[in-house]
């Protein structure tokens, strides 16, 4: 786990090959052949299941195989997927930028590096949204991106972290409630709540703790039930408690503003609280590597 993490912060998002970009085209063809009328929603578990599931299934095939002959290979193996798994410093190279646009006055410049990260519009967003569109999206991508990825390589090794961030990734694809993906993507949304929902909390926990935690109590118990998603909720109403700002609110979607749920405690998100939020997933990613390797000592004294 450490040596993924490290490879991670070190080597940044692979440029060539990433499997995360091979498996979306893949994603992308089998949902063209797949969504195509009768009943979407088993097409959609169809076709979820004929993407992930053989994935999953080699993953686990290789590492259980190679644990019997060179455990040191099969440790390489476990650490090259998480880190393929992991976007710690990805989260780092898109946000930061923002920030020092942002503090440099470059609002021009803001606007095209949060419309990389961010669906919604940033053509005539000022530094308030633009910052509150990055607190948002590296709160709620801490979850998806690095805690959520760290409990399922805990669980279950290599392959644990492809069937979390394969699912991730497709609900990220077919999770839309449009015409298109409403039925199409309902299982993919359903079974990303389901592998979310304890790493969530976690997450919404340790946001806490490494924060202003009465704040994040409170934001967490009473916004967090206001937001659609059952995962993003806690994560981002706990984390901007935590940092003493406000979220959410408006946003231009498509043309069309979307009044969105109010997050967090505090004045507008600014520029500086880019930072502050990188800096409380980092300090969130070295509490879970403590805690997970003083558990794996515990254990193995036990064990022994």
């Amino acid at each position: 786990m450490m040596l993924g993490v490290l490879l991670d912060m070190r080597l940044g998002e692979a440029t060539r090959w990433h499997p995360l970009v091979g498996f979306g085209n893949l994603a992308i063809r089998i949902e063209k052949k797949l969504n195509t009328g009768g009943s979407r929603i088993v097409r959609g578990a169809v076709a979820w299941m004929l993407i992930v599931l053989p994935l999953v299934l080699v993953a686990w095939l290789l590492t259980f195989w190679l644990a019997q002959f060179d455990l040191l290979l099969a440790f390489g193996v476990h650490a090259l997927l998480l880190y393929f798994g992991l976007g710690l410093r990805s989260l780092r190279d898109h946000t930061l930028p923002i920030a020092h646009a942002l503090m440099d006055g470059d609002l021009s410049q803001a606007r095209l590096l949060t419309a990389r990260i961010v669906s919604r519009d940033t053509t005539q967003a000022q530094e308030a949204d633009l910052a509150k569109a990055g607190v948002e999206s590296l709160l709620e991508n801490g979850n998806d991106a690095v805690f959520g990825t760290l409990f399922w390589f805990v669980l279950a090794g290599g392959p644990g972290v492809v069937l979390f961030r394969f699912a991730n990734t497709l609900d990220a694809m077919w999770g839309y409630r449009t015409q298109r993906f409403n039925e199409f993507g309902r299982v993919a949304a359903r079974i990303d709540d389901v592998l979310n929902f304890i790493p969530a909390r976690l997450t919404a926990l340790s946001y806490a703790v490494l924060g202003n935690a009465k704040q994040a109590w409170q934001c967490w118990r009473v916004q967090a039930p206001a937001w659609s998603s059952p995962n993003a909720g806690p994560v981002m109403s706990a984390g901007a408690g935590a940092l003493g700002i406000s979220l959410g609110g408006a946003a231009i979607y498509d043309g069309e503003v979307e009044q969105r749920p109010p997050l967090g405690i505090g004045p507008a998100a600014a520029g500086k609280d880019i930072a502050r939020a990188w800096r409380l997933v980092v300090l969130t990613t070295v509490l879970w590597l403590a805690l997970i390797c003083i558990a794996a000592v515990i254990a193995g004294v036990v064990h022994a």
